[in-house]
């Protein structure tokens, strides 16, 4: 499919990042894409942005849409999808929640069997082309939809598939780790500031850093603990700073955030 609609019901700051990045990068110019929110003036303000269109309601959008993307709470998915459930039936089009709690077995249940939905969580640094999409490997998508997903989504997003027992947990790291990736940049930034660095500059090496890291992985999947040894010479400054970072329970204190988020 060339070019195709996107819409989204609730456009709040992730359904925005989505929109950012598809604009951004060139998968969709704004006028493909529609959405609907509660507060019609904010919406217009804000799909005004990317040149996309304001629809009042959410059956206008899927009236338009040749994907959907429920961006709404999931308390709100019954009120808000069941009255537009019969323009499901068909497949066309086809659904992509992004409404964290939400399972394929309820979107079934509420929508019919005849629906076909992926259910993914994104990640914010989408809205620059470098996020990631955890999805669910269970889905009703036919062929040639989960096509049109990966010709969608696959330019902004690493698009992560994963079972639908281990979906939170990939959430977590994906979608909750930016937070503190944001944490260590900022770290990094006031420890430049104190030895003298301005926080501009410290900041732009601390991101540009942490994104390189990132990237060298995933172009050579090198083991993390090998990638951290490389730097550290014998008798170093790195390995003086690895050893307090271990002294005071980096990795432990990362692991506990997870497990928290997990409780």
């Amino acid at each position: 499919m060339d070019k195709p609609v996107i819409g989204f019901i609730g456009y709040g700051n992730m359904a925005q990042a989505i929109a950012q990045g598809l604009v951004g990068g060139d998968v969709v110019p704004g006028e493909r894409i529609v959405a609907c929110a509660g507060h019609f003036d904010k919406l217009e303000r804000n799909t005004a942005a990317i040149g996309a269109q304001a629809k009042r309601t959410a059956a206008e959008v899927v009236e338009a849409a040749d994907i959907v993307v429920v961006a709404v709470k999931p308390y709100q998915i019954e009120s808000v999808l069941g009255p537009v459930a019969g323009q499901f039936k068909g497949g066309k089009p086809f659904i992509v929640s992004i409404a964290g709690g939400w399972e394929l077995g309820q979107y079934r249940e509420l929508l019919g069997k005849g629906a076909h939905v992926q259910c993914a969580i994104p990640n914010t640094p989408i809205a620059v082309g470098k996020g990631i999409m955890v999805t669910e490997e269970a889905n009703t998508l036919s062929d040639e939809d989960r096509q049109t997903f990966e010709a969608v989504f696959s330019p902004i997003a690493q698009i992560e598939r994963v079972d639908s027992e281990h979906l939170a947990i990939a959430t977590d790291i994906a979608g909750c780790g930016p937070a503190f990736t944001a944490m260590y940049i900022e770290a990094l930034g006031d420890a430049g500031v104190q030895h003298g660095l301005q926080r501009e500059s410290a900041y732009r090496l601390a991101a540009a850093m942490a994104e390189g890291v990132g990237a060298l992985y995933l172009a050579t999947g090198t083991h993390p603990g090998a990638m951290k040894d490389a730097v550290c010479s014998p008798g170093g400054s790195t390995i003086r700073g690895v050893v307090q970072l271990e002294k005071d329970g980096f990795r432990g204190t990362v692991i506990e955030a997870i497990n928290a988020i997990e409780a």
